[in-house]
């Protein structure tokens, strides 16, 4: 029995096998041959393999994630069936070639054509091609890819990090814990878990190295702890606080129907944050009030070109019906930082946090733009429907994006299509430029939804995806904290309302804090949201403010965190 130490990003505990997602060695020996027939047959072998496991792929996929995502296995479906593709790999086998070695000379070639070709469209057949590919290759060498959608049993799916694009593909129903070398708390992967409350522990560095597929594994989401191959009597410890977990988490149900009232009376508003339609279900099954923050980016990850505008359509006129007239906050694409494109051709950049994201690229590639404002303002009649943009840091990026949606809401209106009334438009506050000029922004937005995780990133200059900085990830930090005041002074003074969608909103230091600050709503990943009303309900608003003039003169996190343990908790 062995221990690892890492982050805890998601509470929860998970005891299972390991499931270990590593990127297998596909070398071979590039020989040439004399029998061709054998070859051939290799190659017959190979595709009749690769055709059922991309079956298997398309039907999970299909279920799980639905049947937009599930065409992009099918276009690896028409690749692989191509008669020019397989009778290329064929001549080459004819030439001398072993089966590996004509796939990949093949597999170059028409990668480099489709590169070059000036349609957008067949450029973005090069994924599909080098995935075939590697898959047919693995299926000669007599190698197993790890893939997610494969799996058919409850594991914990160890990796060295799991990139967003990745996070989606996750099946609730098999992965019950995650393990990954890379990452901090507030990771995209790391929200992703949390959202789909999978406990979780990054940041182990290269602690998984000695994890061996299969071998037993609990991981405490908790306290950042990885057991590996654990004896009897830890096991039986963990069953036991497993349980505990499962009977407290049923104690909470109590407050599905218990408004977010706190005991002298002020009220706020409890919501979730969402990535796709399916995480609805989450936020109305555990008493979400609406949804805080709908991430729209995914909607644009794991797929080779961009949404249409009616596939985005659809999927806000889902979440918008679903959540029946509930207030819906929808973000507007936040691609950049560590959720690139590929199929984007974005510049690589030095510091990609500070670079060429969101709003930023919104503003930049008009059309992409265009096409998500005119796919929300069509839907906005099936629901309440608020708008915001992510990552603004002056009045002018504000202005032109909010300019652009009136415009393309009057050309809707012209065209004869409807359009609601009742649409706020506001703007996420992550920046310390937008903090301090908020009262500015006020006069112009409908609302503010402060996105605490880059507010914090920024504020303190370090990267929330970098472990040796890690420390610099300080919630409870006085500038932190005034930051927010500023924000909400200047919004409540113009009649605006003020939320939070960042990880410190269903944090239970943090939670007494910005209740006292004034924060207006709450929107955290639905798993988090009873825990969060029931403390709410605990506490006394005007108790909470003659608090927070103390805590303002504290100088440091800890002072702050250490206080409200003492006295708020």
């Amino acid at each position: 029995m062995r221990e690892l130490e890492g982050i805890g990003a998601s509470s929860g505990l998970a005891i299972a096998p390991a499931y270990c997602l590593i990127e297998p060695n596909l070398i071979f020996d590039p020989k040439g041959v004399h029998d061709t027939e054998i070859e051939m047959e290799r190659l017959k072998q190979s595709i009749s393999s690769t055709k059922k496991q991309l079956k298997l792929i398309y039907d999970s996929t299909k279920q799980y994630m639905g049947e937009q995502k599930a065409t992009i296995i099918a276009a690896q479906e028409l690749v692989l069936e191509d008669p020019a593709w397989l009778t290329a790999i064929s001549d080459q086998i004819k030439l001398g070639n072993n089966a590996e070695m004509a796939l990949t000379k093949v597999a170059d070639v028409y990668a480099t054509t489709f590169a070059e070709m000036e349609n957008d469209y067949m450029k973005e057949r090069v994924a599909d091609i080098r995935d075939v590919a590697k898959r047919m290759l693995s299926n000669l060498i007599g190698v197993n890819l790890p893939d997610l959608s494969l799996i058919q049993s409850e594991v914990i799916l160890v990796a060295d990090d799991l990139v967003p694009s990745l996070t989606v593909q996750l099946n609730k129903q098999y992965i019950k814990g995650i393990v990954t070398n890379v990452g901090g708390k507030t990771s995209h992967s790391a929200i992703l878990a949390r959202s789909l409350d999978i406990p979780a522990v990054v940041g182990t560095k290269k602690g998984t190295i000695d994890i061996k597929h299969g071998i037993p594994l609990i991981v405490d989401g908790e306290m950042g702890r990885v057991i590996i191959d654990p004896v009897d009597d830890i096991k039986r410890f963990y069953l036991n606080k497993q349980k505990v977990l499962v009977e407290g988490g049923k104690s909470l149900r109590h407050y599905l129907s218990v408004p977010s009232t706190t005991a002298d009376g002020h009220t706020v508003h409890i919501v979730g944050n969402i990535g796709n339609t399916h995480d609805i279900d989450a936020v109305l099954a555990h008493g979400g009030e609406g949804v805080g923050l709908f991430r729209t980016e995914f909607l644009y990850m794991n797929r080779s070109g961009l949404p249409t505008e009616e596939e985005q359509f659809d999927v806000y006129r889902t979440v918008l019906l679903k959540m029946q007239n509930k207030p819906t906050v929808v973000r507007t694409m936040d691609i950049g930082g560590d959720k690139g494109l590929s199929y984007l051709g974005l510049p690589k950049e030095s510091n990609p946090f500070l670079g060429y994201r969101a709003i930023r690229i919104s503003l930049g590639r008009q059309h992409i733009f265009r096409t998500q404002l005119r796919a929300l303002l069509k839907a906005s009649v099936h629901g309440y429907l608020k708008i915001m943009f992510p990552m603004i840091s002056i009045l002018e990026e504000f202005r032109l994006a909010k300019s652009i949606l009136l415009e393309e809401k009057q050309k809707l209106l012209n065209a004869g299509i409807p359009v609601s009334e009742k649409i706020e438009i506001g703007m996420m506050v992550e920046t310390p430029a937008a903090a301090m000029v908020a009262d500015f922004f006020v006069q112009e937005a409908d609302f503010f939804s402060i996105g605490t995780n880059d507010l914090i990133q920024y504020m303190f200059a370090a990267d929330r995806m970098n472990e040796q900085v890690s420390y610099l990830y300080q919630p409870y930090h006085p500038a932190i904290l005034r930051a927010i005041q500023i924000v909400v002074e200047a919004a409540h003074k113009k009649g605006k309302w003020v939320g939070i969608c960042g990880e410190m909103a269903g944090d239970q230091i943090a939670i007494p804090l910005l209740l006292g600050l004034g924060i207006d709503e709450f929107s955290m990943n639905p798993s988090a949201i009873l825990r969060a009303r029931s403390q709410i309900t605990k506490l006394n608003k005007e108790e909470l403010s003659e608090h927070l003039k103390h805590i303002l003169t504290l100088a440091t996190d800890k002072e702050v965190s250490q206080y409200v343990k003492e006295h708020l908790l």
